[in-house]
């Protein structure tokens, strides 16, 4: 099981979903993906985090704009968020957060690039990112979703040093990298009336299965199963309307 205690910086570090209601949406994970719900404390506006054999994986709370969708939304770990703030401004990004204190966890901001996809990143504090990653119910990758993956390539570079891992083809794709290692993906690829986004892909044992309890517990599959390269893939919607991946891995 792949546990993960420190995340280099500029690595993809945490995951959480914005809800219309924290106690469906855990349950409707719980159902699918055997996580647990943690409440983070009295203090944490509804915040908790999801488990799994004891470890936290991802993080789930309230939505502070109820005027967007429920939505997945991806971290990237960061020594100072104030310093990262300066290069997304530089580097013709948005600042929609600027950074701040999260208790004692640790400090975060919000941003857009340039082609309009949201992202956060986190500087350590207490909590230091997922603890499990790559492992059957649990995040395995990011995906940049755009309508303009050449505007966004210079910018994460410039913002995180990230270097770029080409691979040709009919649907081009590429895959970001630290220190070598490709920690996410990106591609010029997106459905109708839907704005560019980090797409959030979670591993699972078996895609059909998934699929079944997916239905069961009252959420729609929009596309497939379909295979790939990697392994058969599927597009989620949650019933209260977050969209996210599950894919079977083939390592």
């Amino acid at each position: 099981m792949p546990e993960v205690a420190i995340y280099a910086p500029g690595t993809p570090m945490w995951i959480d979903l914005a809800t219309s209601d924290v106690g469906a949406s855990s349950a409707f994970y719980g159902g699918l993906f055997g996580w647990v719900f943690k409440s983070a404390g009295p203090d944490s506006g509804g915040y908790g985090m999801f488990t799994l054999k004891g470890k936290e994986v991802a993080g789930i709370g309230p939505q502070q704009n109820p005027q967007q969708p429920p939505s997945w939304s991806m971290y990237v770990a960061t020594e100072d968020a104030n310093a990262t703030a300066k290069k997304v401004k530089e580097a013709g990004g948005k600042v929609v957060a600027e950074p701040f204190d999260v208790m004692q966890a640790g400090r975060m901001g919000v941003f857009q690039d340039p082609s309009g996809a949201y992202f956060s990143v986190w500087q350590p504090g207490e909590h230091n990112g997922s603890e499990i990653v790559n492992e059957d119910n649990t995040w395995g990758w990011s995906e940049l979703n755009t309508d303009d993956i050449a505007k966004a390539k210079p910018f994460y570079q410039k913002v995180f040093g990230w270097g770029l891992k080409e691979n040709p083809g009919a649907q081009p794709y590429t895959e970001w990298q630290v220190n070598g290692r490709s920690v996410g993906g990106g591609m010029q690829a997106l459905p109708p009336n839907v704005p560019p986004h980090w797409a959030t892909y979670f591993n699972v044992a078996d895609v059909n299965a998934a699929i079944d309890k997916v239905k069961k517990l009252g959420g729609q599959v929009l596309m497939g199963p379909q295979d790939t390269p990697q392994g058969p893939f599927a597009v989620i919607r949650d019933p209260q309307g977050a969209v996210f991946e599950i894919i079977q891995f083939r390592g």
